[in-house]
């Protein structure tokens, strides 16, 4: 039984002489002994070369989870259509990360909407079965209307995909205090929260405030889901976010302390590597 969480990324300014090294070439392999997963938003902007996905490999053990987004060329400019080349060259890079490619993560536009839903359908046919696929929708049709929602299950149901949601639901309960958080509400979808897994291996984005008291009271709704989730034979992916991600690995470490005091079985994650503090000189 193991719960895998983990934050939007692997480097983050804050976070060097806290969680990861000063050198770039060592801060995935320290990452990981805080979390055990993360999300591959990297891929979104360009497909990495096959070197930099196999360095990626060398400093993961085989059981970290990336869920690795397709690129934007794929799913915000061509919307799903005539990708083939784009796919391939994308599937060709990440395949140097082997058994560590929890999902393809396909992050669809805002405009994709229910009517969109055979396009999506016919993308997924043509992904190879070697892989487990995540959509996650941000039309406001697949949350507030019955039959969109229906739709869009029908059409992951047949590769056997999971529904990503991202609940934004506690950044959005009162009015942004921060920079950080002003800049969230500008960016990140308003959509209600949604709790149901399609598959046994369930992934969650969630996204809290600057405030640890404040995300942490939010994510109680998903301490109780992912402790069902487990009881049920279930394997997810939780991904801790906040505006301005400085604590997101300690974080993601606390909220799998929380599930696992309600499911003492479940594995604990290691002690974090050692990391030298920054220097002045």
């Amino acid at each position: 039984m193991r719960l895998h969480v983990g934050c939007a990324m692997w480097t983050h300014a804050s976070w060097q002489g806290r969680f990861v090294p000063a050198s770039s070439r060592e801060r995935l392999r320290s990452y990981a002994t805080w979390c055990n997963a993360v999300e591959g938003n990297t891929t979104f902007y360009a497909t990495p070369s096959r070197e930099t996905v196999r360095t990626w490999a060398e400093q993961t053990d085989p059981g970290f989870r990336f869920v690795v987004k397709l690129p934007k060329a794929i799913t915000h400019e061509r919307r799903l259509g005539d990708v083939e080349e784009d796919l391939r060259a994308f599937l060709t890079a990440i395949e140097q990360l082997g058994p560590r490619v929890h999902a393809l993560w396909v992050q669809l536009p805002r405009s994709f909407a229910p009517g969109d839903a055979g396009v999506l359908a016919g993308f997924l046919r043509r992904l190879p079965r070697t892989y487990r696929t995540a959509v996650e929708v941000r039309h406001p049709a697949f949350f507030e209307d019955a039959r969109a929602a229906r739709l869009l299950e029908r059409v992951l149901a047949g590769p056997g995909a999971e529904w990503v949601p991202f609940d934004t639901v506690t950044l959005f309960q009162s009015p942004p205090s921060s920079d950080a958080e002003r800049d969230a509400w500008l960016k990140k979808p308003r959509v209600p929260r949604r709790t149901a897994a399609l598959t046994d291996r369930p992934i969650v984005r969630y996204l809290g405030r600057d405030s640890t008291e404040r995300t942490v009271e939010g994510w109680q709704e998903w301490v109780g889901a992912v402790a069902g989730w487990l009881r049920e034979g279930r394997s997810p992916t939780v991904f801790v976010h906040t505006p301005d991600n400085a604590d997101a690995p300690a974080l993601a470490r606390r909220f799998h302390d929380e599930v696992r005091a309600r499911v003492p079985e479940l594995e604990p994650l290691p002690e974090p590597a050692p990391v030298e503090p920054l220097s002045l000189f």
